[in-house]
């Protein structure tokens, strides 16, 4: 298993000329990382030990790069000042799908303190309130996404309608299919491999030209970390290749949603016994009372949560009755049509969580995740009763939010999101939410153009 690399190997390897760029990055609101490339030997000598600066509008300014009012951490009045970059030498990594490239990512200060709005930070603070109540926190994310044939610009010129996915059929668990993508997806589970990340599997899903990547479960920074760096590489793989790929979450309404479900387990402090099993319950899977309420807590707090799961307007356009994308919040054992499955047995008890888009950032997905299950185990939360058969039809089931307004009125009138990820986090993203809300409401789509141009 390749792994990440140490910081005297990566002064090694500039000094044998095998690195000449070194790239200093951090995740934004959206998810995406932001950053610099560094000369390799500059890096070595001013920023590895020093870190480096940014704009704090990185975490103030929407996905155009648009400087936005309302944020209380960066504006205009503020000057938009510098934020420094704490370099985590733990992420050093070779980004093998670019040329004699390294990649390291940090953390955001101000005045020697976390922003506390910055993603990374948002995790670090609930992995470490989980850690002072004993329990280790191992997950992993499977990352849906489509193939096009159709370059970027190509697709940007047709406004992103003749668009070609790479195959004609669907693909779901289909080798033969799934061959005429392996061009591409045997590159990407190549470079990910060689840059640290252990590739478990990539299969073909259900709509054309809809893959999933399946990678090693670690830790929530290092999954979250390994999350962005895989959708970097997909996205430049993909360039380099004149091909193009999306993680949107619903990309076209004739077509299957991607995902991002969470598979999670919580373990003891050493990381040795996995915490959700117990070998002596009365309870017909031999879950535990850790299992139980932090399940509890995470389907109470699911619809407090639900915009770090789904954050944009398109992304409430996924949730599709008999669509396997979850429409009512239950839980069962080992069925798709609930919102968290359970699945695996002893040591590989986990909860999978269904539902999170494939567009969902994974620091503040796997934040809420952890902390609405660790105010589970802290109240003693029950879940509701096992739902067996279809929960698409249940209707004394609780429906999820099918509209960000919906989301948006529980996620801002939740005393939970305020209490554990403090009122400034909350007004944060509150205000990105509102804003993404109000650009898609302003926005004249094509379908309102073919529906009403000529005929109104």
């Amino acid at each position: 298993m390749n792994t990440n690399i140490t910081k005297n190997k990566l002064i090694d390897l500039v000094k044998q000329d095998s690195i000449d760029t070194v790239i200093t990055a951090f995740p934004d609101m959206y998810g995406r990382l932001v950053g610099k490339r560094f000369d390799s030997k500059f890096f070595i000598s001013d920023v590895l030990e020093q870190g480096t600066h940014a704009c704090d509008y990185l975490l103030g300014s929407d996905i155009d790069m648009e400087t936005i009012p309302g944020y209380q951490i960066s504006s205009w009045e503020k000057g938009y000042g510098d934020v420094h970059l704490k370099l985590d030498p733990n992420t050093i990594r070779i980004a093998d799908w670019l040329d004699k490239t390294a990649i390291i990512l940090g953390d955001v200060e101000k005045n020697h303190s976390l922003v506390n709005e910055s993603p990374r930070s948002i995790l670090k603070k609930q992995i470490d309130i989980a850690k002072s109540k004993g329990y280790e926190i191992k997950l992993a994310s499977e990352l849906e996404f489509y193939v096009f044939d159709n370059t970027y610009q190509d697709a940007k010129n047709n406004s992103y309608i003749k668009m070609n996915p790479s195959n004609r059929f669907r693909e779901d668990y289909n080798l033969l299919n799934t061959t005429r993508e392996e061009s591409y997806m045997s590159l990407l589970r190549r470079h990910l491999d060689k840059s640290g990340i252990q590739v478990e599997c990539t299969k073909g899903e259900w709509s054309l030209g809809q893959q999933e990547i399946n990678v090693k479960y670690t830790d929530p920074l290092t999954m979250a970390d390994n999350h962005s760096i895989i959708k970097q590489a997909a996205k430049e793989i993909a360039y380099k290749n004149e091909m193009s790929i999306t993680f949107m979450s619903k990309w076209d309404e004739n077509s299957a949603g991607s995902s991002m479900h969470i598979h999670l387990s919580l373990w003891d402090k050493d990381g040795k016994n996995n915490l959700f099993y117990n070998p002596k319950s009365k309870s017909e899977f031999k879950t535990s009372d850790q299992f139980k309420y932090f399940l509890g807590g995470w389907m109470k707090y699911s619809p407090d949560i639900f915009m770090f799961y789904s954050p944009y307007p398109t992304s409430f356009k996924r949730f599709v009755s008999e669509s396997f994308a979850p429409t009512k919040i239950s839980w069962s054992m080992d069925n798709r049509t609930s919102t968290y499955r359970i699945v695996g047995e002893e040591s590989s008890l986990r909860i999978e969580c269904r539902i999170p888009g494939a567009d969902a950032n994974p620091y503040l997905a796997f934040a809420a995740s952890i902390a609405a299950g660790i105010q589970g185990i802290e109240d003693k939360i029950n879940p509701p009763n096992i739902s067996t058969g279809d929960s698409y039809s249940n209707n004394s089931l609780e429906s999820c939010p099918d509209n960000i307004d919906k989301g948006l009125r529980m996620f801002e009138k939740s005393k939970f999101i305020e209490n554990v990820f403090g009122k400034g986090v909350k007004d944060h993203y509150q205000h990105f939410f509102n804003i993404e809300k109000s650009l898609y409401e302003k926005a004249v789509t094509d379908w309102e153009k073919n529906r009403y141009f000529e005929r109104i």
